[in-house]
Formats: structure tokens, C-alpha cells, sequence
């Protein structure tokens, strides 16, 4: 609500009899509340009344003379939260941004229809405090839950990440592919041997693994992390390649372990292109 003047009726003495005798005393009808104005206690003013906004079970937004701080600070409440109720005096006419959303209307000139205002005001905060996830924000259903703006972002950004999966395994594949390639030439003219300068990748399936941000059932990260289990093995012994090449490159050559490898690399993509279509088709 304001703290300063904002009609000639509605001065600053008007708003603080205004809460403390009216809407203070209404709210505080409800036991386990205590009704405050967001005021600052220490240091930065604007950050402390942020974070009352953010913070509280119920805000209540006065809207009676359309103050453009009223209206700010609605804005941000419902950028984070639900329970939010929005009050006027009779007459205010409502901005259609927030006229689509219920606005309880007080009479403090006639005790009949405010006493009306009294009782669905505390309806209003008993039911914000029983369902605080119940929609009365369309902020918040704009940009979460399924099929909005919170999803699409979400989605999108699983799509490229699982674009830099798909790239990761096709360039280790291409790794191995060479190294297998360079081992079996090593191992025929040792003299003239030459090591792989190529490395692994495996920041992208690490991350999948450890923020399991696919909605994928356990045996598909199973097989991630036997993916990077199998990528830091072969990671080792390129390390010890030069000091070791003979055994090495044997290590290298076998081809159960290729066979192995490659059909492992092979199962993994494709179910990650799975998932890429799904999540191309989804929303």
C-alpha cells in the first residue's frame, strides 16, 4: 500500500489509520498472523521490502489509486508466489491486467457492504493460507507448469543439451576409431610409432549424470555412467601410452573391447536421439 499522499483525500496520515485501525486489526483476526507493513528495518529500504514480498505467507496489495509502487511490488509478488489478495475502495476502477483477476472491494462510508468486504477479505486469507499453491498469480501460470513458457525453456534447453551429447559421442567414437586405427599401424612398424594427440570428451554426460536433468527412467543412466566409466578407462591408458606403447597399443587392438565399445557408443545414441525426437515433439 502507499506510505505517502496520493489524492488530497488519501494523504499519509489517511494510509497509516488506514492499516493499523482498519486492515490490521481485520487480519489480525486470524491468530496466527500479524499483519505488517513493509517497512525497513536496516540498511538498503528497497531490498528489505523484497524480500518482505518474496518472503511472507499473504500479501495483501491495496490498489486504491493505482500507485505505481503498489503496482511494482505486486508485480514481484507474483513473480515468485501465489497467495496474493488484491483490495480496493469502491469506485477504483481496476487496469485490465489486473481487473481479470478478482479485486475485493471496501466501503468505509457504508458498514453494511464493509462488513460484507470484512468477511470475504478473511475467506480470501484463511484459503490463501490453507492452499498456498493455488493459482491466483498468472505470472506463475505463465511460466511453469506444462505446456508454458517454464516447460518450452526447459525443453529447449534439454534439446541442446542432448544436441552436445549426440556431439560428444560422435566425437569420441572417432577417437577410438583413430587410436584403433594408429595401435594396429604401431604395432607393425613400432619404428616408426606415433601417439594420438586427440582426447576424450566427457563434460556433457557428466553433467547429464549428475543432474539427471532427462526425464529418463534409471537403466538409461545406468548406461551413461558405464558410458563414462568406459571413456575414463581408455582416458588412462592414452596417458600411459608413450611410456607403455607396446602394452598399451595391445590394450588398444583388442577387439572384444572395440566390439565392446562401439556397440555401447552405438546403444547410447540412439536411444539419446529417442529422446531428442521426444522432446521435439513435446509442448
Amino acid at each position: 500500500m502507499p506510505f505517502s499522499k496520493t489524492t488530497e483525500k488519501h494523504t499519509e496520515e489517511y494510509w497509516t489509520k488506514h492499516f493499523e485501525h482498519f486492515l490490521k486489526p481485520t487480519i489480525e483476526e486470524c491468530p496466527e498472523l500479524e499483519a505488517l507493513r513493509s517497512e525497513p528495518l536496516r540498511g538498503d529500504v528497497l531490498k528489505q521490502i523484497i524480500t518482505n514480498i518474496v518472503n511472507c505467507p499473504v500479501v495483501v496489495a491495496d490498489l486504491t489509486d493505482w500507485n505505481p509502487n503498489v503496482f511494482w511490488e505486486l508485480g514481484v509478488r507474483q513473480s515468485f508466489k501465489h497467495g496474493t489478495i488484491t483490495i480496493a475502495e469502491k469506485g477504483t476502477k481496476m487496469p485490465f491486467d489486473v481487473s481479470i483477476k478478482s479485486c475485493l472491494f471496501y466501503n468505509l462510508n457504508d458498514y453494511i457492504e464493509n462488513e460484507k468486504f470484512r468477511k470475504r477479505f478473511k475467506k480470501a486469507i484463511n484459503d490463501s493460507l490453507s492452499n498456498p499453491d493455488k493459482s491466483d498469480s498468472h505470472v506463475l501460470e505463465t511460466v511453469s507448469g506444462r505446456g508454458t513458457l517454464f516447460e518450452i525453456i526447459h525443453r529447449d534447453e534439454a534439446i541442446r543439451r542432448v544436441k552436445a551429447l549426440i556431439s560428444e559421442c560422435k566425437h569420441n567414437t572417432a577417437v577410438i576409431n583413430e587410436i584403433y586405427e594408429i595401435a594396429k599401424k604401431n604395432q607393425k612398424t613400432p619404428a616408426k610409432r606415433i601417439f594420438v594427440t586427440s582426447r576424450f570428451r566427457f563434460s556433457a554426460i557428466e553433467l547429464l549424470v549428475t543432474n539427471r536433468y532427462l526425464d529418463e527412467k534409471d537403466n538409461f543412466y545406468k548406461m551413461a555412467e558405464d558410458v563414462i566409466d568406459n571413456i575414463l578407462t581408455r582416458t588412462d591408458q592414452l596417458n600411459i601410452w608413450e611410456n607403455s606403447p607396446t602394452l598399451t597399443e595391445a590394450w588398444f587392438i583388442d577387439d572384444e573391447k572395440q566390439n565392446e565399445f562401439e556397440a555401447e557408443g552405438i546403444k547410447f545414441m540412439k536411444k539419446l536421439r529417442k529422446t531428442q525426437r521426444k522432446l521435439e515433439l513435446s509442448c
